[in-house]
């Protein structure tokens, strides 16, 4: 079995389709206390609550595969998109030190889709410089619909697979149909509470002022991309509403999990607001799910090659 090391946690989204894959984490960490809470009820206590770059990287185990879905907010249309001005942008460079004192085998590294065309295309350059270059991984990168895995939610995020043995051969999953809708993971019997009141309906399904116009849209089948701020309740040009009984409703923390791929029994232990945090910024289990089953294959495929070769060697 081999040994996973986590950063940038979250509720353990990334985490978790890795487990499901049977691959061990044995750390993980994430600064959000909350966050934390949510992943130790859920996963164990292997998880560290500081922030990364106050902990010691030769306490961190030395890992197989490292893991690191790392802030998106500096990259992302719905943050500033400051990129590395941005403090957050920065913590790139600092898992790059963590990659070059442990030299995992392998990194998976996540991020919304728009890393790949932040600032001109120059970020993402900078940033597969690094990897491929000084680092000396053999980088695979592709861009990833949760709606693709199995998940009414289009949420397309980039993903970047690294292997320090350059022979190694890799194949991202292959897509699935999609066979549910947004309708068929809603809960029944949803508390009053989630429901809008008329007068705030009224800015829930406007069209924007000003410089921002939007078409507002209900009861889709597949979902916008949950966000972190969902506890606000954006416009329905932005946020998933539907219609329950007759009347208009935000979605609930579970339907939230069910969105991104969580298990029914997963526990949710915090607040609406910190729910609605952590399923907004968690990677969709099922696209962890499927990568890390493609890796265990490209694994595979590695070590029958590795077989055949030393097979050959021997009748000669």
């Amino acid at each position: 079995m081999l040994n996973v090391v986590s950063l940038f946690s979250g509720c353990g989204g990334l985490d978790y389709g890795f487990m499901k894959a049977g691959f061990n984490v044995v750390w993980a960490n994430d600064v959000d206390k909350f966050a934390v809470q949510t992943y130790r009820e859920n996963f164990g206590n292997h998880i560290v609550l500081d922030d990364i770059q106050d902990i010691d990287i030769e306490s961190i185990p030395d890992p197989d595969i490292l893991l690191a879905g790392f802030p998106c907010q500096p990259f992302s249309m719905m943050g500033s998109e400051l990129g590395f001005n941005d403090a957050r942008g920065t913590l790139f460079f600092h898992i790059a030190k963590i990659i070059n004192a442990k030299k995992p085998e392998i990194i998976v590294l996540e991020n919304v889709r728009t890393l790949r065309t932040h600032d001109g295309g120059k970020t993402y350059k900078v940033i597969m410089n690094i990897l491929e270059n000084e680092l000396g991984y053999k980088v695979f990168d592709t861009v990833l619909n949760s709606a693709d895995f199995g998940v009414p939610q289009k949420r397309n995020r980039t993903f970047i697979v690294g292997f320090r043995d350059h022979t190694f051969e890799y194949e991202f999953p292959q897509t699935i149909e999609l066979d549910k809708t947004m309708q068929d993971l809603l809960e029944k019997d949803v508390p009053q509470k989630y429901f809008l009141s008329e007068r705030i309906l009224k800015t829930i399904l406007s069209h924007g002022t000003k410089n921002y116009r939007a078409t507002p849209e209900i009861d889709l089948k597949v979902a916008r991309p949950l966000c972190a701020t969902m506890a606000k309740m954006h416009r329905a040009s932005q946020d998933n509403y539907v219609t329950d009984n007759g009347k208009v409703r935000r979605l609930t923390p579970r339907e939230c999990a069910r969105l991104q791929g969580f298990p029914e029994d997963f526990k949710i232990v915090v607040s609406d607001t910190q729910a609605y945090k952590q399923f907004g910024n968690a990677v969709t289990v099922n696209v962890s799910y499927y990568v890390a089953v493609s890796i265990l294959q490209a694994i595979i495929r590695q070590e029958n090659k590795k077989d055949n070769e030393v097979q050959e060697v021997a009748t000669t």
